[in-house]
């Protein structure tokens, strides 16, 4: 089950940088920013496999650099912060934010490691209409069942750019999931702590990737 949950999870990762990926052309209709993603990542990631394997962390240079400003962390760090953000400080909710920002580019960077040819299929083109969007993907891998995937997007009314908050795999919203393991927690240990082991794991996961080499 664990494997499983593993393969979707990196999945989801794998089809979100070609989505992410896609933003740099500068594209306002989210259905063209994934049709055309030609993108940074996956060419920079097949450019540079010798340093990524010499070097696993620098995976983090890259997700940082290529995908990152395409990802809409503050909000998601915010609705994962929930009914508590009332109850915490500006200098809190921007500690908490960014590392929840660390904690989304460690994990893109350890699945984007096992990145091996899969390929994504985008559903037909629907009228968009408002702010938001929800874009159904297949991933295809040879020998594996079609993994369907839904983008949840959120265009900035000032700058006009689509941004990604939220993937859900299989009917399973991630924003939702993470909202669940850590709101209650915020609430009863409070954020700083929570922070603090955001930070840890990201600290821990680089430590692995050391011990590996």
């Amino acid at each position: 089950m664990r494997n499983i949950a593993f393969r979707a999870f990196a999945a989801i990762l794998i089809a979100a940088s070609f989505v992410f990926s896609a933003f740099a052309a500068g594209l306002q209709d989210p259905y063209d920013v994934i049709n055309t993603a030609a993108g940074k990542l996956f060419p920079r990631i097949n450019n540079e496999r010798a340093k990524i394997k010499a070097d696993p962390l620098y995976m983090r240079t890259i997700i940082r650099e290529e995908l990152m400003p395409y990802v809409d962390s503050r909000f998601a760090a915010f609705r994962v912060i929930g009914t508590n953000l009332k109850s915490t400080t500006p200098e809190q909710r921007e500690k908490f934010t960014a590392a929840f920002t660390d904690y989304i580019v460690a994990t893109y960077a350890d699945a984007l490691l096992k990145y091996d040819k899969q390929t994504m299929e985008v559903e037909p083109k629907k009228p968009v209409e408002g702010k938001l969007a929800d874009i159904g993907v297949k991933i295809k891998e040879t020998g594996k069942d079609d993994m369907n995937l839904v983008f949840k997007l959120r265009k900035n009314s000032k700058t006009g750019e689509w941004k990604c908050y939220d993937m859900v795999a299989e009917g399973i919203s991630l924003l939702s999931s993470k909202h669940n393991e850590l709101s209650g927690k915020i609430r009863d240990e409070g954020i700083d702590k929570v922070s603090a082991e955001l930070e840890k794991h990201v600290s821990d996961l680089a430590a692995g990737k050391k011990a590996d080499k």
